[in-house]
């Protein structure tokens, strides 16, 4: 008998199933990173409006009504000019500025909550919100 040498069909066959089943275990964690990628574009632009919203709070003083920020998209203009963004600074991949509204702002202590849900097309499901101790989460 001669000395033949290479894989048989059984081999290759394996070797298939395992790559098949690493496959099917990687592929949906892998999806989730990317979801989880896309949100921290929001993050960080939510990082932004709140650290705008807080140097506006030092600026004018705890005394200011700041109801006329609280429920603003940053769509709104008056919104984008009292914090100093131009009109597409916050525009990004996956997030518009009208995809940012300001849902709460404290004075004492210097705060806001920012909500996030992309209208974008790609864009990630759900909503993003960065409250006033400066947690994220995504539901």
């Amino acid at each position: 008998m001669k000395n033949r040498k290479g894989f048989t069909l059984i081999e290759l066959m394996v070797v298939i199933l395992i790559v098949g089943i690493l496959a099917a275990v990687a592929i949906p964690i892998m999806r989730g990173r990317i979801d989880q990628a896309k949100w921290s574009e929001a993050n960080s632009a939510a990082g932004s409006i709140r650290t705008a919203v807080r140097a506006y709070i030092a600026e004018k003083g705890p005394t200011y009504s700041y109801a006329g920020l609280v429920g603003t998209t940053l769509a709104t203009a008056a919104t984008r000019q009292a914090l100093g963004f131009n009109a597409n600074d916050l525009d990004g991949k996956y997030f518009n500025q009208a995809d940012y509204s300001i849902t709460a702002v404290t004075a004492d202590p210097p705060s806001c909550a920012i909500s996030v849900t992309s209208t974008k097309a790609g864009g990630p499901p759900g909503t993003g919100t960065l409250n006033a101790t400066a947690d994220w989460a995504v539901n």
